[in-house]
């Protein structure tokens, strides 16, 4: 499980406990954050002795159910900031590709992006909409190979 803002991405598959877990818990938070109000509170209890109140703006309930259905799927989940810039690596990182093969993106036109001094800056945003673009294309490509091994009887 990841959650990365500022740091470089790093994937740590959820444990079995984990997933347990969060499938327990997403479903408990799903039926709170379906009451779709600007905010929820939520008592913590911590070893039955310490109790604190905390109140959670609806989006990020929503973020935090998506996390944990995500968890109890087994995935590993990463936080990206989506209004801010980032550097060349952190976007590299993000697209789990090398650093030059981003910066060659970015010459061609792929990617917009913009100059402080020498350095390149680029919005989180035109990285995951670059990133979009090019799974919708692969998930393309796929369909079309499974139909023509289809077509061709191949056993698929």
């Amino acid at each position: 499980m990841t959650l990365s803002v500022n740091q470089s991405i790093k994937q740590l598959a959820p444990t079995y406990e984990d997933a347990a877990l969060a499938r327990v818990s997403s479903q408990i938070l799903a039926l709170y954050s379906q009451k779709h109000l600007s905010h929820e509170k939520f008592k913590l209890i911590l070893d039955d002795e310490e109790e604190e109140i905390v109140i959670i703006p609806a989006a990020a309930l929503n973020l935090l159910v998506e996390i944990l259905i995500q968890i109890a799927a087994g995935n590993s989940v990463s936080i990206v900031s989506t209004k801010k810039e980032i550097t060349t690596q952190e976007a590299a990182d993000l697209l789990q590709v090398s650093r030059p093969y981003f910066v060659e993106l970015l010459e061609s036109g792929k990617i917009p992006y913009r100059k402080v001094g020498t350095r390149r800056r680029v919005l989180t945003q035109d990285v995951i909409n670059y990133k979009n673009q090019i799974d919708a294309a692969r998930m393309q490509t796929l369909a079309e190979l499974a139909a023509q091994a289809q077509e061709l009887n191949m056993g698929y």
